[in-house]
């Protein structure tokens, strides 16, 4: 009884560790600024419905005020076939036109995904070489419109998927022959990669599907050699301190970073929807916490990188004011030495 009695109490002490340290580590302010290659996920209306002039001059005057340099247009989803009905995107025309005219330096890119048939559980199935083909030809037709890009997001995704990657090296000969952009929206890293095995062996199902869908270092890579921007979909941490929050993000921004970063453009994904479980999860301490990432890196990485706004459509002028007080801009040269001095 005695060791049961301390074997609870030392598990005891290392729940009340965690979150101790953790909160310790949060009062150290970050010193990093953000960046200034940043992505937003936009909502369907945008290539869905017609709008005004002075709406795409306001929404591109957005893009600018808060660097943004790329832009997720939700143009899908995918049918099961690999098709997008064009009245979905009837708009996109007039869209990419007008951003043409206010914003011409943003990238726009065609956000298109499904979820992924698993175990008999989903939609569209990418284990079908018709359906990875039907896919092919649907990128096609987007980036014909003007798209600077291709944007998938197939959920879930897991590690021994080699039907995806093989569809992102059809879509990366695609795109690269057109001198357009391939990028891909994927789960956080997986905390342990060895327990990968594990998690498939006792969670056979996981809500219809099979265990939680997190990409390994092994993956990430792979995916890293096909695809010019990898946006890690960070979020959704249901932490209940800010601390660990912050925590949570800080080490995402910093393990991908170091393992990627070199390779192609990471865009550390954060929240400005309202979580109904995660309530301690907020945009100022996502982007606080990938600061402290960054600040925690060797050096920096070779490509460039910063944070993708889930999502234009949960986004409040409230939000945005965060955004930039929260992810600054460098500062000058000139006005860096003013400060130092």
């Amino acid at each position: 009884m005695r060791g049961v009695a301390w074997a609870a109490v030392y598990v005891l002490g290392l729940v009340l560790l965690v979150p101790s340290g953790a909160w310790m580590w949060w009062q150290t302010p970050p010193s990093a600024p953000g960046t200034d290659v940043n992505a937003l996920w936009a909502r369907h209306q945008w290539v869905g419905e017609p709008h005004t002039d002075a709406e795409y001059r306001s929404f591109a005057d957005l893009l600018r005020r808060n660097r943004i340099t790329d832009v997720y247009f939700h143009a899908g989803p995918f049918e099961a076939d690999g098709t997008v009905p064009a009245n979905l995107y009837r708009n996109a025309p007039a869209l990419l036109a007008a951003l043409h005219r206010y914003a011409p330096t943003v990238r726009a890119q065609a956000y298109l995904g499904q979820i992924r048939k698993v175990d008999g559980h989903g939609i569209i199935d990418l284990d079908d070489r018709n359906v990875r083909t039907n896919v092919l030809a649907t990128d096609r037709t987007f980036l014909d419109l003007g798209f600077a890009g291709v944007h998938y997001d197939f959920e879930p995704i897991y590690p021994d998927d080699a039907a995806f990657l093989a569809l992102l090296d059809d879509t990366r000969a695609l795109t690269k022959s057109r001198g357009k952009l391939l990028s891909v929206a994927i789960e956080q890293k997986t905390l342990v990669d060895a327990a990968q095995p594990i998690f498939k062996a006792l969670l056979p199902r996981t809500g219809g599907f099979r265990y939680p869908a997190r990409p390994t270092a092994t993956f990430l890579r792979a995916l890293a050699a096909r695809a010019d921007q990898v946006a890690i979909m960070a979020y959704d941490t249901q932490l209940w301190t800010k601390s660990l929050v912050g925590l949570h993000f800080a080490k995402h921004a910093q393990w991908t970073l170091d393992l990627i970063g070199d390779r192609t453009t990471v865009f550390l994904g954060v929240p400005t929807y309202r979580s109904s479980t995660g309530w301690a999860e907020d945009l100022p301490t996502a982007l606080r916490g990938v600061r402290k990432g960054i600040d925690a890196l060797g050096r920096q990485p070779k490509k460039p990188f910063g944070v993708g706004i889930y999502a234009d459509w949960t986004t409040s002028e409230k939000d945005w004011q965060d955004y930039r007080k929260e992810w600054p801009p460098k500062a000058p040269a000139g006005r860096a030495a003013q400060e130092q001095g």
